[in-house]
């Protein structure tokens, strides 16, 4: 029998279904894979911006975890916005018990507006808290500079740069995106325990971009919980890649939709609908 990869996403929700555990849902059924999730906050929004926001407790969250993953096996999870240092640190101690074969962590810490969504503890305990638990963290321009307390890159040069202390703080595979650069491409920057890649892509014209962070976390970790427990040390650069691609489709599509005044959400159905 052929097994099916079971996967677990974090996060707040969305009412639009273009982010957060919804758009994650969406992406992990559209990769294939059985979607699960533990709520981390109930969110009012929609495509114009959020009106208020209400954290589930950290006692919750963890009964959350504990009851799912005692009963299912995940073969991979990805952990979205994370409220405060309470929550990081429930994260960690249960998925360090369970044992998922694979984290990715959206370091979700910056609006697209610019504004800092976490105070200072917040990014603490991401930084120093989550990024080591995770194999792979898919920071953007604005959030990688956060982490690092230093200053966003704008060029590709820039973001050479900056990836070495991304990749010392503990994720061995870093997904540094471009899509703030200027100009009519947005490559992503790949490390990976052993070397770099540029991961190219051109820009698409569009402004539905809602929840496209959340859903190349979330298709990067649909993507490797399919790969085979043998699968070779290259295989998780296939898995992104794969996932990388999907988005830009996604994205490509995502005119069909038409939801919502302000930004549309990407088309996570666009191979079936």
């Amino acid at each position: 029998m052929t097994h099916i990869a079971k996967v677990l996403t974090i996060a707040g929700s969305d009412p639009s279904g273009g982010a957060g555990l919804q758009g994650d849902l969406k992406t992990f059924s559209a990769l294939g894979v059985y979607a699960t999730n533990v709520i981390t906050a109930v969110i009012a929004q929609n495509t114009q911006g959020v009106a208020r926001v209400e954290p589930v407790s950290p006692e919750m969250i963890r009964v959350q975890l504990e009851n799912l993953l005692e009963d299912v096996a995940i073969d991979a999870v990805k952990i979205g916005m994370v409220g405060s240092r309470e929550v990081a640190e429930v994260i960690k101690a249960v998925l360090e018990k369970h044992r998922p074969r694979w984290i990715v962590l959206d370091p979700v810490m910056v609006a697209k507006s610019g504004d800092i969504l976490v105070d200072d503890e917040g990014i603490r305990a991401v930084r120093d808290v989550l990024v080591p638990l995770a194999h792979v963290i898919t920071p953007n321009l604005p959030e990688a500079a956060v982490l690092l307390d230093t200053a966003s890159p704008r060029t590709p040069d820039e973001m050479e740069v900056m990836l070495p202390g991304l990749t010392r703080l503990g994720a061995p595979f870093v997904v540094l995106k471009g899509g703030h650069l200027t100009g009519e491409t947005c490559p992503d920057l790949l490390a990976t325990p052993t070397e770099h890649a540029w991961l190219p892509a051109s820009r698409i014209d569009t402004q539905n971009l809602h929840g496209t962070g959340c859903a190349l976390s979330a298709a990067v970790a649909a993507c490797l919980a399919r790969l085979p427990l043998e699968a070779d040390a290259h295989a998780p650069v296939e898995a992104i890649r794969e996932a990388k691609q999907w988005l830009h489709s996604a994205l490509e599509a995502s005119e069909r939709l038409q939801v919502g005044h302000g930004r549309g959400p990407v088309h996570h159905f666009h191979r079936w609908w």
